[in-house]
């Protein structure tokens, strides 16, 4: 057998070529790292592809036992591939349609019939999400009203009440998510209400109401006044009474009580709430937090009523 040196020769000798050993040698060289770094790139590749096969099937799975959501940090502990493999793959899965980033390290599914809409909506992974958050949370204020029924000029937001420290909104343009902190609430004002997903802890209509008063300012009065008329229809008093007793915002319950009494004309429910405060001692307080102080007094509610007000409805 001919080793190679020798087989060089001979081919160098035949072409009598002085570069021709120079020309033999690098080509050699030349294929021999061809292989190499081809063999290299043939495995990342189906490393990769592999792993985003792998990622597609366990979005399936995760369908399959009624989730929407999932988390980076869960697939990271499933697979044993690099953080920027993933990634890629999550950028493709993302291209295609077949999932939504919602937050950082947070995905939601998209199935088909969502695709128009480009997201599903927030009831069907919002408790996914405080969980990874390992956050207290409800739904409240217009999102807890529309489940209630008041149905009345649905917004597209979604409003979630949660502890400290506060959360960054998510604003994108097929999604809104406002949070905003409470420093506490009782556990028998939170009602876990079915989705397609699971539960998701939401605020009774009674701590609604009270929820629409306290967040008056950022709501708008005439919003919220919209909102309660509809609302007061599923209110019971014996539970709004215990509710506001409960709350520690009073000027909340003043202006919620001074309402249904003067604007929306609920005398039961008026009554409810002013047994909670008729003997405490309290200053007077705007309607509306914010605006001055100029206005006539109710006594009984101790109300300045520095606002008109003007229902959608």
């Amino acid at each position: 057998m001919i080793d190679f040196m020798e087989y060089k020769n001979r081919i160098n000798k035949t072409f009598n070529d002085k570069n021709s050993s120079l020309n033999i040698e690098v080509l050699h060289l030349r294929n021999t790292t061809h292989c190499v770094v081809n063999r290299k790139r043939n495995t990342q590749v189906g490393i990769e592809i592999q792993s985003y096969n792998y990622l597609e099937e366990y979005i399936d799975a995760v369908r399959a036992k009624g989730r929407y959501a999932f988390t980076l940090e869960e697939l990271k502990d499933k697979f044993d591939i690099s953080d920027k493999a993933i990634l890629q793959n999550l950028y493709r899965l993302k291209s295609k349609k077949k999932i939504v980033q919602i937050r950082k390290g947070f995905y939601t599914l998209l199935p088909a019939e969502y695709s128009n809409y480009g997201v599903i909506p927030s009831s069907m992974y919002m408790d996914d999400m405080m969980i990874s958050l390992n956050k207290k949370y409800y739904l409240g204020l217009m999102s807890a009203a529309a489940l209630h029924g008041a149905s009345h000029q649905q917004s597209m937001e979604t409003f979630v009440i949660t502890e400290k420290p506060a959360l960054r909104n998510i604003k994108t343009k097929k999604l809104k998510i406002n949070f905003l902190v409470k420093n506490e609430w009782n556990k028998e004002d939170i009602k876990q209400m079915k989705t397609d997903a699971g539960y998701i802890n939401v605020s009774s209509p009674e701590l609604t109401a009270l929820d629409l008063l306290y967040y008056v300012d950022k709501l708008g009065m005439n919003r919220v006044i919209t909102i309660l008329k509809e609302l007061i229809e599923v209110i019971k008093p014996s539970v709004l009474a215990k509710t506001a007793k409960n709350y520690s915002q009073t000027a909340t319950v003043q202006r919620l009580g001074y309402l249904l009494e003067y604007e929306l004309e609920n005398e039961k429910l008026s009554q409810a709430i002013y047994q909670i405060i008729a003997d405490k001692k309290g200053k007077n307080v705007p309607l509306m937090p914010g605006k001055n102080k100029k206005g006539s007094t109710n006594i009984k509610w101790r109300i300045i009523n520095n606002i008109n007000i003007e229902s959608d409805l």
